[in-house]
């Protein structure tokens, strides 16, 4: 029996590790987005909920890819902090090609939203895929 939970340790360190980066990654992004997501969620705000949900699973991309391809808990926390500055960096970049993006989304305009949420997770998967290494 213990030949089948020998990993188990492991598996905690990175399940709890990625949680917790996820959740600060989360925190970080309505920090930095000039919308209020969490408040406009609350609401009913689709966009926002499409944004939002975009920004975390475009993250969790690269997470999971830094979890699996990691050697360390310290080398996976690299990672998954170079991949929540990319995945800022792409907000960003959604932002200036998008004029009005924020203003948008809170108005609840979809397209912004999945404008947003489909740049995040299109530069996740990207980011995720560089990182196998």
């Amino acid at each position: 029996m213990y030949g089948y939970v020998s990993g188990l340790p492991d598996f905690l360190a990175y399940f709890v590790t990625g949680m917790v980066l996820l959740v600060v990654f989360a925190t970080v992004y309505t920090l930095v987005t000039p919308q209020k997501e969490l408040t406009l969620v609350r609401a009913g705000n689709a966009a926002a909920t499409t944004a939002y949900l975009g920004a975390l699973v475009g993250f969790s991309l690269p997470l999971a890819s830094a979890a699996a391809n990691s050697v360390s808990l310290v080398d996976f926390a690299i990672w998954a902090a170079i991949g929540a500055v990319i995945q800022l960096l792409a907000f960003g970049v959604a932002a200036v090609l998008h004029k009005d993006l924020a203003t948008h989304i809170t108005a609840g305009r979809m397209s912004a939203g999945l404008w947003a949420g489909g740049i995040a997770l299109v530069v996740g998967l990207l980011n995720a895929a560089c990182m196998t290494y």
